[in-house]
């Protein structure tokens, strides 16, 4: 496998198992989606795992290692063949289709290139995605969740955990916008509003509840870091900028211990600040402000959870329901 080339920000740009011209290739291509389209690392990583599945499926059916002469002959058969190999794996409608949305970005990146011109993957249909509506924790469980967390916060790790989650729940931060966060930009007692940039670079301001800044000024108090204002503000157990899968950890350790359902995970935090936000009154505008969506369709999700909510409560609360 070829070593991971350093992109001018410093970090690692997945590359491929590939074979000569198509490795550069595709190691530009990610550099470019990192560099200029500004995706996230976890977009990129699923970008570069989908391109790969492509080329492990097409080595198996031509015996060697695909070049861009042969992504240049790739037919429409061949591409459905694949996703329906991997449908065959398991793989649902809703990854095939970001694999499909993967595979139309990289080619039409070649195209601009002048590497390859091939629009067969244009031609394919993504599949049909069911409408998934988010699964947001209840009031109650959201504050079972946080008060559990503060509970078992003796030591700095506990402290850290705590403070990722009120971030997720008080101010609707992704995970990965929560542990971007710098020690600079820290939300200490004084600073009630965060600076965030999210998706597609879109900036927003978000608010930070007191209980959130004294969480993360207890946190500061206990880690046993020496921490430049330039460093990520969570840190692992070893000092290096904290994983999202420990958090991913943390929360299934919480439901375990509550006996919540296996949806309430961290971004599932997220939901519940932007559904129980609805609730109280809060305008869709402010909550797609607030959340970072580009789109105001896609805020428009959550008054389908709260519609749900409501005809939950109607069917156990009227006496002819």
């Amino acid at each position: 496998m070829p070593k991971r080339a350093p992109n001018p920000k410093g970090l690692p740009v997945p590359t491929l198992p590939l074979d000569q011209d198509l490795d550069r290739a595709a190691a530009h291509w990610l550099a470019h989606l990192e560099d200029n389209l500004n995706r996230s690392p976890d977009t990129i990583s699923a970008y570069a795992r989908d391109v790969r599945q492509l080329l492990d499926f097409l080595e198996r059916r031509l015996g060697y290692r695909a070049c861009l002469a042969d992504l240049d002959r790739l037919d429409t058969k061949t591409i459905r063949a694949f996703l329906a190999d991997r449908r065959r794996t398991g793989v649902e409608s809703r990854s095939l289709a970001r694999t499909l949305s993967a595979l139309r970005t990289f080619f039409r990146w070649l195209d601009v290139s002048g590497l390859v011109s091939n629009g067969a993957v244009g031609r394919i249909k993504s599949p049909k995605v069911g409408h998934c509506i988010p699964k947001p924790l209840t009031v109650e469980g959201a504050a079972a969740v946080i008060g559990v967390a503060e509970d078992d916060r003796a030591d700095w790790i506990g402290a850290r955990d705590t403070a990722v989650l009120l971030l997720l729940y008080g101010s609707g931060l992704r995970i990965s916008e929560a542990l971007g966060i710098a020690v600079r930009d820290a939300p200490l007692p004084g600073r009630d509003v965060l600076r965030i940039r999210g998706k597609g670079d879109k900036e927003r301001m978000v608010p930070v509840l007191p209980v959130t800044q004294r969480a993360v000024a207890r946190y500061l108090d206990l880690v046993p870091f020496v921490l430049a204002p330039e460093d990520a503000l969570f840190r692992g157990e070893k000092g290096g900028a904290l994983s999202p899968r420990l958090i991913q950890l943390a929360m299934q350790h919480l439901r375990d211990a509550l006996q919540l359902p296996d949806t309430a995970t961290p971004h599932a935090l997220r939901h519940s600040f932007a559904t129980h936000l609805l609730a109280a009154g809060a305008d869709l505008r402010q909550i797609q402000e607030l959340l970072g969506h580009a789109s105001l369709s896609t805020t428009q999700v959550y008054t389908e959870v709260d519609r749900e909510r409501l005809l939950a409560v109607y069917d156990a609360a009227h006496p002819r329901a």
